[in-house]
């Protein structure tokens, strides 16, 4: 395993881990359940989640406090059940949205232009198809990157980052 395909556990003490069974697995699971949450990790900074800070959408490197702003109820989109949005686990009835491209974290006013700027839809990975990409719904020509960390919604352009100018911005994956 390597570490962009490796998340460690919340709270996590030192970076070693012993591996579990399938049977392990799936007992645990089938007596706990599958968490309610996702995190959402960059696949360029393997490192580094998504999160809000003062309402601004991020990555920063794991861990970080509190480490409650890097989880996401993954729901059926609001403008579009077969889309998806972010709402905040720590400030639930607040979702991922974009407001002139950028990504922020608000209060669901219930309108028609805050449920699509806060609705994705689930692509295949743009940098590794085993991942996932997400579209705006409402920007269909736009993803959910980064750029200096800040969450953002751009358009993809191959040649662009062919020639560079596009580098430190690439799709987030879950």
């Amino acid at each position: 395993m390597n570490q962009r395909s490796y998340t460690p556990p919340l709270n996590s003490k030192h970076g070693s881990m012993l591996g579990i069974t399938d049977a392990e697995y799936n007992g645990l699971i089938s007596r706990w359940g599958t968490p309610s949450w996702v995190r959402l990790k960059s696949s360029n900074f393997p490192d580094r989640f998504v999160r809000h800070a003062d309402r601004v959408g991020r990555i920063d490197a794991y861990p970080f406090d509190p480490y409650q702003d890097q989880l996401w109820r993954m729901v059926p989109g609001l403008a579009d059940s077969a889309g998806v949005s972010f709402e905040s686990v720590n400030y639930p009835g607040n979702y991922l949205r974009h407001a002139n491209f950028a990504i922020r974290l608000d209060p669901n006013d219930n309108t028609a232009t805050f449920r699509a700027d806060a609705t994705f839809v689930r692509t295949a990975g743009l940098a590794d198809t085993g991942w996932s990409s997400f579209r705006s719904y409402n920007n269909p020509t736009r993803y959910l990157r980064h750029a200096n960390y800040l969450l953002r919604i751009d358009p993809v352009s191959t040649a662009t980052e062919q020639q560079g100018r596009d580098l430190p911005r690439h799709p987030l994956t879950t």
